[in-house]
């Protein structure tokens, strides 16, 4: 194996005695937080580009005076700043090797606002869908939209000029951006907005826009020649912005990526939410299809016409939070789909625009060809794929990945069809092919050549690559930048396009506000070299060292650091809302609890960067102690990075060198002791009754005292005697009923109440004993949360062995506890080889699904009795959601007659297990609960009912709103018609 590049290993563990001088003095100086460890540093040395630069260190500013300070200590320290949002940027914008200032942990929220004008003041760090959830409670919302709406923060969007799907209806950043407030890199706070000047544009910034805009004027004759004819061009700096008699001078700092000034604060344009969407997905059966016909679908006058290629559909069949999306808008075998959306205030004129979609695709070739999306349901989801285009085909495995950096050039439509079959022309002379989603409705399409970025000779293809692509846009009078800004992938492509004349202007503005070149340096002028190694996130020697080992099976990814490098930092585990992941991060705002910020300090431990033993080191174990193996990565993740697999591994190997702590040893080992434990429950139940045990728990266990533990009781006991595999009949009523060891020692009722449903639907139940030993079966969860991956596998083992002849013969396993149930669709099959597991696959239920299914097939009925109009408001334990479960427990609940389902639209109750109980997390899980979950519970009217599948959830929802929550199995056995109940 190559050991890592020594240089950049170098640069991420040591830190040299000018960047300890720097720490200590803004550290004294800033109330925000300032980390100059290795950890942090390599977590901000990454966006979502194919480079990687580790900064000096990394600042959370909460307020201006934090900004202003920052900049002068820099500038005295002799270090650059780079200004960071939501780190998703696409060409290296927000890295580089001095200080990183991170504005979207602290710096955020709303300043000004004025419903009635239609605008905003914001801080940069605000998050756009943040914003909008706001605005759009007075019918309005900020129209720039790009895929990334959910994490990309206001600041970065300005500075990269950010556009999205709806452009062609309200363009671009630029054009909805009305003032900026910001600072020099000397610390001069300013103000930009329409002209003329007012005085809190402040002396400095009247002078550098006096002369710019004579610089403008000056250059008059070049802008118009040279500057694209297209919507989509974000390329340079916006001096075309400054030629107009009353020009708006925010705006040419629009774009500018943070390389002449820090945004402080920007005013918006807002727009009315129109009334009514809908789509009409045009399919298509080959790519140029596609493109001659965008210029005519364009004419009808669309909201947003985008690319869906054939690529997405393909790899989202594969992904669980896809497939139904794409089954419900695809009819047949297309090669690639337009997606056309309509918006107005009139429904039944959207419905005349689809027709005149339908006829228009008629006209050219392809009759019944348009599905129609008008239920905003059915849209969302559909959204839900475009947006996730890029990072579906990242989700490609292998070293080959579809690789950034002639990403969004822009052509006029005319040229659509012809650009994109020579840019296929260019792929395949260099051997390769490319993807292509995105904005076709102004030629801005997204094209990716699938490269291999880890050799020499992919480096070499993208540089060649990029040279041949900006011809062929020059051709086509296009744009090279049409979306994506500039940053290390195209600054060296500015000269080409622009000209000598022009990109010596573009300097001159850079001198004008940032003489010294102390602001994001080597973006847009005087650039790095695009395909530089020693910058790239895979740099000469790339390889993984350790562990040597793996505890799991890694086969499919090509070992444990390929699925690692699966995280391309597209940021979706930052989205504060919606999914469940990242729920830790939901509750910090920390890059270090996201899922992205766990795959960057695991990649770089293992490859070496950040010293040896960075792997085992308590500050991986630190990075990776928030994580609550949620598995919402698992699905919301759109390159399914599994964090939860990935902690086991980790843990496996901390433990092993560190030691398994007492209190893990306790929770690990519950399944083994429990059996005796509950002979002595009067004693253990003591804890929580008297305040002094519980102290003592904290101090010499861990559990925080003001968390309650659950209570032990009789067990639960299966009423059938052991069975035989030969009593099983096959017809499809055969079950083993799980109970697994929280149900059974804890919550014996809910396994009770599940044996009669099960059994008044006509079910047999078959009472199955291990083949050693008198211990009843478990899965091996416990283990697996502390990593103990030997004790896993031998509890995984038993309990298949014993199960095996039944599952042969016809039987099926049905569980209760999510966690328990899905750990044989998953980690069982990491743990075990395929031949062990695969008569499983399939097999093993949550009690819902079995119900859900059997219901739909017309296998079972059950006997409901009507509720009278009850509610029952429904929280989804993590991993129902990650395998795509709850929708069954919906189906079961909608089946009782009379009673009303609400879901919560939660993320993890904060327990996950025993994390909750932890005395070190317990404010975190509180958090987390407090996001969504408790105050839904308290705001359900007292005769309502809470559901919840998970026993932590439920202990959750019971120590926070002081509320039962009952598992479904107890909701279905309390509507079981009496007779058929007992």
């Amino acid at each position: 194996m190559n050991a890592p590049n020594t240089t950049i290993q170098a640069s991420a563990a040591l830190q040299t005695a000018s960047e300890k001088s720097l720490e200590q003095t803004l550290s004294r100086a800033l109330e925000g937080e300032v980390r100059f460890d290795a950890f942090t540093r390599g977590r901000y040395a990454t966006d979502a580009s194919i480079y990687q630069i580790m900064p000096a260190g990394v600042v959370f500013p909460k307020h201006e005076a934090d900004i202003a300070a920052a900049l002068e200590i820099a500038r005295q320290h002799d270090t650059p700043v780079i200004v960071r949002g939501g780190g998703t940027s696409q060409n290296g914008q927000p890295i580089g090797a001095g200080l990183v200032m991170d504005m979207s942990r602290f710096f955020s929220g709303i300043t000004d606002y004025d419903p009635s004008s239609g605008t905003v003041r914001v801080r940069p760090g605000t998050v756009l869908n943040t914003l909008n959830d706001r605005l759009r409670k007075d019918g309005l919302f900020f129209p720039v939209e790009p895929s990334t709406a959910s994490r990309c923060t206001i600041g970065g969007m300005c500075g990269n000029n950010s556009s999205g799907a709806r452009s062609l209806r309200f363009g671009k950043m630029v054009d909805n951006v009305l003032a900026v407030d910001g600072m020099m890199a000397d610390g001069q706070r300013f103000s930009l907005s329409a002209a003329p000047l007012d005085q809190n544009a402040s002396p400095d910034a009247r002078r550098i826009m006096e002369r710019l805009t004579a610089l403008a004027r000056q250059h008059r004759a070049e802008i118009e020649d040279v500057f694209p004819k297209v919507q989509r061009r974000v390329g340079g700096y916006n001096l075309n912005e400054l030629l107009p008699d009353d020009p708006n001078f925010a705006r040419l700092l629009v774009g500018s990526e943070g390389t002449l000034a820090l945004t402080t604060g920007v005013t918006l344009k807002l727009s009315a939410l129109p009334r009514y969407r809908v789509m009409g997905v045009c399919h298509f059966p080959d790519f140029r299809a596609a493109m001659e016909t965008t210029q005519h679908i364009v004419a009808l006058d669309p909201v947003a016409v985008e690319l869906v290629d054939n690529n997405v559909l393909v790899l989202g069949a594969d992904i669980p939070l896809f497939v139904k999306t794409l089954a419900d808008i695809t009819r047949g075998k297309p090669n690639c789909l337009l997606l056309v959306e309509f918006a107005g205030d009139d429904l039944d004129t959207l419905r005349h625009d689809l027709r005149r979609l339908d006829q228009c695709m008629a006209d050219y070739g392809y009759a019944d060809a348009v599905v129609e999306v008008v239920e905003p349901a059915r849209q969302k989801p559909v959204w839900d794929v475009r947006e996730a285009c890029l990072n579906i085909m990242m989700s490609m495995k292998g070293d080959g990945k579809p690789v950034s950096f002639i990403e969004d050039c822009a052509v006029p439509l005319e040229h659509l069809a012809d650009y994109t079959d020579s840019v296929t022309e260019v792929f395949a002379r260099h051997g390769t092919v490319g993807t292509w989603y995105a904005h076709a409705s102004v030629g801005c399409l997204h094209v990716r050549p699938i490269l291999n970025m880890k050799d020499a000779d992919g480096v070499r293809k993208m540089r060649a690559i990029a040279e041949e692509a900006v011809e062929l846009v020059r051709k086509f009078k296009g744009s090279f930048s049409g979306e994506h800004g500039d940053g290390i992938s195209r600054s060296e492509f500015v000269e080409p396009m622009f000209g000598a004349k022009l990109t010596r202007a573009f300097e001159q503005v850079k001198d004008a506000f940032d003489p010294h070149n102390h602001l994001n340096p080597g973006k847009i002028v005087r650039p790095l070299k695009m395909d530089d190694r020693n910058l790239m996130r895979f740099a000469a020697g790339y390889g993984v060292v350790e562990p040597r080992k793996t505890a799991l099976d890694w086969s499919q990814w090509g070992g444990l650091g390929g699925a690692v490098e699966m995280c391309n930092n597209n940021g979706t585990c930052r989205k504060l809302a919606g999914g469940t992941m990242c729920p830790s991060y939901r509750a910090t705002l920390d890059e270090q609890h996201v899922t992205r910020g766990r795959a960057n300090s695991l990649r770089l431990a293992i490859t070496g960067q950040l010293g040896p033993d960075a792997f085992t080191s308590s500050e991986m174990k630190a990075t990776m102690d928030l994580c609550v193996s949620c598995k919402g990565c698992k699905r919301d993740c759109p390159t399914g990075v599994d964090m939860a697999r990935m902690k086991i591994e980790f843990l496996h190997h901390y433990y092993s060198k560190h030691g398994l702590p007492l209190r893990e040893r306790v929770i690990a080992h519950l399944p083994r002791y429990a059996p005796f434990a509950r002979w002595i429950a009067p004693v253990l139940n003591l804890r929580d009754r008297i305040p002094a045990l519980a102290r003592l728990s904290e101090k010499m266990l861990g559990f925080s005292a003001q968390r309650t533990l659950p209570t032990w009781r009789r067990p639960w006991k299966e009423t059938t005697r052991p069975a035989d595999p030969q009593d099983v009949m096959g017809d499809g009523r055969d079950l083993v009923l799980f109970g697994d060891t929280f149900n059974r020692y804890f919550e014996r009722e809910n396994l009770e109440a599940a044996e009669r449903v099960l059994r008044a639907a006509g079910y047999r139940l078959h009472h199955v004993k291990p083949v050693t030993g008198t211990r009843p079966m478990c899965c091996g969860r416990t283990y697996l949360a502390s990593g103990q991956t030997d004790a896993a596998r031998a509890e995984a083992r038993r309990t298949l062995d014993a199960v095996r002849p039944f599952i042969l013969n016809g039987a099926r396993v049905v569980g209760l506890e999510p966690s328990c149930i899905m750990s044989f669709r998953d980690e069982m099959t990491a743990l075990l080889p395929a031949e062990e597991t695969s008569f499983i696959q399939g097999k093993a239920l949550m009690f819902e699904e079995l119900l859900a299914s059997d219901m739909a097939a017309g296998v079972i009925t059950l006997p409901l009795q009507d509720q009278g109009g009850r509610i029952a408001h429904l929280h989804g334990h993590c991993h129902q959601k990650a395998f795509d479960a709850m929708r069954s427990v919906e189906t079961v609940l909608r089946c009782i007659p009379g009673l009303t389902v609400k879901p919560i639209e939660s993320s993890c109750c904060g327990m996950s297990g025993a994390f909750g109980y932890a005395v070190e997390n317990i404010d975190v899980s509180r958090k987390m609960a407090e996001l969504s979950l408790l105050p839904a519970v308290r705001d359900a009217a007292g005769d309502d009912i809470i559901v919840a599948d998970g026993t932590s959830c439920r202990h959750q929802i019971h120590d926070g709103a002081g509320r039962d929550a009952v598992h479904v199995a107890v909701v279905l056995d309390a509507a079981l018609s009496k007779t058929r109940r007992a």
